[in-house]
């Protein structure tokens, strides 16, 4: 395929590479060839580089940036393909994304999985391996969860309903972390959607007892679209459970957590409590009492502050 000999296109790819942003130059490159991206999946097929149509097309939106090895190595052999400059593309992604870049509507910086749980670190490399930003590019206007306690004090089923608002054009999934007890088995756990999402990838790590699903969204988001979804996760294979917490990344959204538990099984004790990280004192400490006929105790937080909100019982 030879490249475009349109003055004007050539002109602006030239422009793309030399300032970027990524996204753009690869998608001037595209068109400039005329190459279509089944195409271009095929021949990196024909390399032995793996990377989905869909993946090539949120390049090209700026609704990911590659990261991973085997994607960067990808942007290599594109390089080579649309017949571009060796290190023409891989250049670009060592410049800041723009949708990065502070201004009116870019997200404050969050904090880390790291500096939020002691197994952190293993959820972000399954974070990182799915390719989006950290936020996925939602903010959260609300989170209604309810977990399900078994008659052997094990976590049975937790249920997730989610109110979020897109602050980048092209978002089109949700990446949904699951912390099991400790020793919970990862294999056995399972992660349904329930309402206008359905499930993709799914990564487990089963020494974190750690689950990461991918729910795709029933329609793509403009920046300032909400949208609102619901999921499920069913695990049961943990001991005895002693609290349940979430971990909040960014500040801002309500926050609702329901536990109830078995009538076979109640704790003597359910009090509520914040945490700044995972070796913080507990703060904020408030008893819950459970309600009689439905066993369950909550809270709600108007407004989420960065760190851990939870609630912990004791059963003896």
């Amino acid at each position: 395929m030879r490249p475009s000999t349109d003055p004007a296109n050539m002109a602006e790819l030239n422009r793309l590479l030399r300032g970027g942003p990524f996204h753009l130059a690869l998608r001037a490159a595209l068109a400039a060839r005329g190459l279509p991206l089944q195409r271009v999946q095929h021949r990196l097929a024909a390399q032995g580089i793996k990377v989905g149509v869909t993946s090539l097309s949120y390049w090209q939106q700026g609704a990911r940036r590659p990261r991973q090895p085997e994607s960067l190595r990808a942007v290599t052999a594109l390089e080579r393909i649309l017949e571009l400059p060796d290190g023409a593309l891989v250049r670009l992604l060592a410049v800041p994304d723009p949708a990065s870049v502070a201004g009116p509507a870019a997200r404050p910086a969050g904090r880390s999985y790291r500096a939020l749980f002691s197994g952190g670190g293993t959820v972000e490399r399954l974070l990182d391996g799915m390719e989006l930003p950290p936020d996925g590019g939602l903010h959260s206007l609300g989170h209604h969860e309810r977990v399900r306690i078994g008659a052997a004090g094990e976590l049975r089923v937790r249920e997730s309903q989610q109110i979020v608002r897109a602050h980048r054009d092209g978002v089109d999934r949700y990446l949904a972390v699951h912390h099991g007890d400790p020793g919970c088995d990862v294999s056995r756990v399972r992660v349904t959607a329930y309402e206008n999402c359905r499930t993709g990838r799914v990564r487990c790590h089963p020494e974190a007892g750690v689950v990461v699903a991918e729910l795709l969204f029933d329609a793509r988001l403009r920046r300032g679209d909400t949208y609102v979804f619901g999921y499920g996760v069913e695990d049961g294979t943990g001991p005895r459970s002693g609290e349940y917490v979430r971990g909040f990344s960014y500040a801002g959204g309500q926050y609702m957590l329901q536990v109830r538990f078995d009538a076979s099984a109640l704790p003597v004790r359910c009090r509520r409590f914040a945490r700044t990280g995972p070796d913080a004192p507990r703060t904020g400490l408030a008893d819950l009492t459970p309600s009689g006929r439905h066993r369950a105790v909550h809270l709600v937080e108007q407004s989420v502050r960065r760190g851990i909100l939870g609630i912990a019982w004791d059963w003896d």
